[in-house]
């Protein structure tokens, strides 16, 4: 089948759906592909790149609709687009279903088949489709950028003969995808970061990233997020107050703050308020990731740079993954190749829409003439909840010590009960056994033990525990082969050889897989 990819027609969009590398795996899946002519120019791909990748280029809009089975976009069609549609076509695309009944509407009045990349389900299968978070990815690193394209100082502080240069601090909120890509960028930066999300579970996240996560003093316990996808459900007013007065305490301090607090399917919070904006010191700057559903912040515009009468930089823009048009189109058409991976599973260029298959039946909007927005809810959970943990209760000092004897008591019996059945055992087999016999297994017993002993002992220095025992083990092994390798019978001469080789294998290959793992933790 052709899969075409258009020229986007929205003003100052740079991304593209299909790029050179994505059409050459395309063409491995059994389709071919064509692109309007100047559909990658604002990318970086020439018209030539993608000829050289066997796509073929058709000079309008028109005749790409009208050649192409499948279409892929970046940004939600027109009215005008989508007159186009066709039936039996499938469009696979941004669509924005919550928002745009009109434009179900008449792709179910053509018979096409459209494929929303926003509605793809956040299970484990489809993060390699999942467009929202390769782009949220790039518009947190964008966001950190800009910021400092505004901002008047370093992020890293600096001592040197001229002064001393204090470090840019920087307050990202919301910790999703966006946010975290933010902190990472803004930590890498030099820049002290603080981080907060409605969800507290990321907070082992972000400051597993070098930052500091912001905690509330506040007692109502949150919802779980993984309970909803991973996104953040809303907040009690009480909540919010409290969370109010946090940005309040904050807002003197920091120099850049970073907003990415959205809610799907709703307005976006406004969460740094007039006064906050007019508490900030002059030259700081605010990027709103938000602008695009109202903005988090009470003075954003959208699409908008401004400056407050207090000199606060206040960034809306909207279009940050298109600022970094090269980049964005590489993930996205990665997206869109992997959907159309799974949409030919058997590589033989032929679509098979299976609606019974979680990703493809999630972000389906219309088929066969009929809207299927919105979907069921996928067979397998996005994300398990946490369950619920028990509270400890706090044992005071008179229990402790109770408990300390009742453990060590219930030890002792254990061990007494253990030595006597061991002792009542030996005492059987002596009791029939041969003189001979009790000898050898006497010191059996005891080579166990003291076998025992000697393993367990060993260090883990410059190892993983199970190579230290494994190696303890076979150190053991070897140490015995080699007393009966002088032995007088053929038979166990062999064994004793044959126990040396494997021995010696597993112990010298156990030193070589211990040194590969110190490798990667050097720096060289």
């Amino acid at each position: 089948m052709k899969i075409g990819a258009p020229k986007e027609t929205y003003e100052g969009e740079a991304r593209v759906a299909m790029t050179p590398e994505s059409a050459l795996q395309i063409q491995k899946l059994g389709h071919t592909c064509v692109i309007e002519a100047g559909a990658g120019a604002l990318a970086g791909f020439s018209d030539k790149v993608y000829k050289d990748a066997g796509v073929e280029v058709v000079k309008t809009a028109a005749a790409l609709w009208k050649a192409a089975d499948v279409v892929v976009k970046v940004r939600q069609p027109s009215t005008a687009e989508s007159k186009k549609l066709r039936d039996g076509q499938t469009l696979i695309s941004f669509f924005n279903p919550a928002a745009n009944e009109a434009g179900m509407e008449a792709a179910k009045k053509a018979g096409a088949r459209v494929i929303a990349m926003e509605m793809v389900p956040r299970i484990s299968r489809a993060q390699k489709m999942d467009a929202l978070s390769s782009m949220a990815n790039i518009a947190g690193y964008r966001a950190v950028i800009e910021a400092g394209n505004n901002f008047g100082r370093f992020f890293t502080g600096q001592v040197t003969a001229a002064g001393k240069v204090p470090p840019a601090k920087v307050l990202v909120v919301g910790a999703g995808v966006a946010g975290l890509a933010a902190i990472g960028t803004a930590t890498s930066l030099g820049a002290i970061t603080y981080a907060f999300d409605v969800r507290p579970e990321v907070a082992e996240q972000v400051e597993s990233m070098g930052a500091e996560f912001v905690f509330l003093d506040f007692e109502e316990e949150q919802a779980d997020g993984s309970a909803s996808g991973g996104y953040a459900s809303v907040s009690s007013p009480e909540f919010r107050e409290a969370q109010l007065a946090k940005f309040r305490e904050l807002a003197p301090e920091v120099d850049i703050v970073i907003t990415t607090a959205l809610i799907p399917n709703r307005e976006a919070p406004e969460l740094w308020t007039e006064d906050m904006v007019a508490a900030m010191k002059p030259g700081s700057v605010i990027v709103d990731l938000a602008a695009e559903k109202g903005g988090n912040c009470k003075l954003t515009v959208m699409d908008e740079k401004i400056v407050t009468d207090n000199g606060v930089t206040i960034i809306g823009y909207t279009d940050f993954p298109s600022r970094m048009g090269a980049q964005a189109s590489t993930l996205y058409s990665n997206n869109i190749r992997h959907m159309l991976f799974d949409l030919t599973p058997e590589k033989d260029g032929v679509i098979d829409h299976n609606m019974e298959d979680d990703v493809i039946r999630g972000a389906t909007v219309t088929f066969d003439k009929e809207i299927t927005f919105p979907p069921p809810p996928p067979k397998v959970a996005a994300i398990a909840a946490a369950p619920k943990k028990a509270a400890v209760p706090e044992l005071t000092a008179e229990e402790k010590a109770a408990k300390e004897v009742a453990d060590f008591q219930k030890e002792t019996k254990t061990q007494v009960t253990l030595i006597a059945v061991g002792a009542a055992l030996l005492l059987a087999v002596g009791l029939v056994a041969p003189a001979s016999f009790m000898q050898h297994f006497i010191v059996f017993v005891l080579s166990v033990f003291i076998g025992f002993q000697v393993i367990w002992g060993v260090a883990h220095s410059l190892h993983t525990p199970l190579m230290a025992v494994t190696n303890a083990i076979s150190s053991i092994i070897i140490l015995g082969a080699l007393m009966q390798i002088g032995s007088g019978s053929f038979l166990v001469i062999l064994l004793a050889a044959l126990a040396v080789f494997m021995t010696g294998i597993n112990i010298f290959g156990g030193f070589l897989v211990t040194r590969r793992m110190l490798a990667m933790f050097q720096k060289s």
